[in-house]
């Protein structure tokens, strides 16, 4: 029989403690985080408090018990907003004028990114210190893999997370609140349970009881417009899409339906990657004669673009950009480029951006020695972005992650397309 043995934590004095307390027994101070998984768990999402408009009141004092607005002028929108002002109504992205018009007391600031790349420098510092596993977000939040750093700090990563945040706080001036899990989205849903200055666990065998009654929306990265979609196919809580089948949704919803099977029962196998990781993935090829012919070419392409696909669906990311790079018979380097609508790791979709950029550099004249593609800004792989997701593509999507599969258990030469059946003749016809 499993005994579940309850931790507490204080978060102001850092002591640990074997059982639940309501004060802590070294400090007497109550701000306490208890939970049975917290000395194992150790994947966590950071997200400061209102940041903008928290550094503006770390700056100025007389603003402290003021709404404050970070932002452009009457026609701009809200940067962020303090959590006073929040209680009006305000929110980020709202233009100004609404705003104004929910919180006329407000006190109106422009933005200093200068100051707040500052701090945001001071607190990445600080969390490199912790773990060299730390993938920024945007300005203000990250996620952090504190997986093995127990020995380095003699203290569990739940431990090293409040110090994180305690110094945060005396050292910059700002809260923060975190998420404490074992995936990325549970960390980031735990972040946004206590704010501000929170700190929330999120065990993965409560994640289904925990996650059930929840808005559909309440899942990280359902927007409103596929969450009325959702609403309106008859799922309206997370619990709705838990009892549905998978092939239904996928049949539905094509890759998108596996993406939300995934993250109704709290699942989630996206890697923690440093920033600086990885910039890009690619694949080029040097030609053993040099080839003019623009069909041969198109096959090269197809088949690079399967190769760059398959690096990318291995690593879990997804590319905006997509990149052509050509080298001439007389090594003259070009390089094309196209910004995609929403970013992808299909060759389908790679090949549909590639193709046209090739057609205007192959005129059957020019000989090429070289050919390459490659994706770059890169984010991490979310079912090719939900709220932007065009049907075509999701079906798309659908049906070559199936053939993924297939090559996956049954070998490479599994599923043969036109394109890949005739490269392959023209090979045994070349001897």
């Amino acid at each position: 029989m499993n005994i579940l043995v309850m931790y507490a934590l204080c978060r102001d004095c850092l002591h640990l403690e074997n059982g639940a307390v309501s004060a802590c027994p070294a400090c007497g101070r109550g701000r306490i985080i208890s939970h049975p998984a917290l000395t194992r768990l150790s994947i966590a999402h950071l997200d400061c408090d209102a940041f903008f408009a928290a550094i503006e009141k770390r700056d100025d004092p007389s603003l402290k018990d003021k709404p404050v607005i970070v932002g452009g002028g009457q026609r701009g929108v809200v940067s962020t907003c303090c959590y006073i002002a929040r209680l009006y109504g305000v929110r980020s992205a709202m233009p100004m004028f609404t705003a104004l018009k929910l919180c006329p007391d407000a006190v109106v600031i422009s933005s200093n990114f200068g100051k707040y790349r500052e701090a945001a420098a001071i607190m990445r510092e600080k969390m490199d210190a912790l773990t060299p596993l730390v993938q920024p977000v945007s300005i203000d939040e990250a996620y952090m893999d504190l997986s093995g750093t127990e020995t380095t700090h003699h203290a569990p990563p739940a431990v090293s997370l409040a110090r994180l945040a305690r110094d945060i706080e005396r050292d910059i001036g700002i809260t923060v609140s975190i998420g404490l899990s074992s995936n990325k989205f549970l960390a980031k849903t735990a972040s946004e349970l206590d704010k501000p200055r929170g700190f929330a666990v999120i065990a993965p065998e409560e994640a289904e009881a925990l996650l059930g009654p929840k808005p559909i929306d309440f899942l990280h990265g359902v927007g409103p417009k596929f969450a009325q979609k959702l609403a309106a196919d008859g799922f309206d809580t997370v619990h709705d899409i838990q009892q549905a089948e998978l092939k239904a949704l996928i049949r539905r919803y094509g890759e998108t339906g596996m993406w939300l099977k995934q993250r109704a029962h709290g699942l989630d196998n996206r890697p923690v990657r440093n920033d600086e990781e990885r910039k890009s993935v690619s694949s080029e090829t040097t030609f053993r004669t040099d080839i003019s012919d623009p069909a041969a070419l198109e096959d090269q392409l197809w088949q690079l673009c399967v190769k760059t696909a398959d690096r990318a669906k291995a690593v879990g990311v997804v590319g905006v950009v997509v990149t052509l790079k050509l080298k001439t018979a007389n090594f003259r380097a070009l390089t094309r480029r196209i910004s995609l609508a929403e970013p992808t790791q299909l060759a389908q979709e790679i090949f549909r951006a590639g193709r046209p950029l090739l057609a205007r550099e192959a005129n059957g004249r020019e000989r090429f020695r070289l050919i390459g593609i490659g994706i770059s800004g890169l984010h991490d792989h979310r079912a090719d972005t939900v709220d932007l997701l065009d049907p075509s593509i999701a079906k798309r999507a659908a049906a070559e992650r199936a053939s993924d599969a297939a090559r996956a258990r049954f070998g490479t030469d599994a599923v043969v397309t036109g394109r890949a059946a005739r490269i392959a003749k023209l090979r045994e016809s070349d001897g």
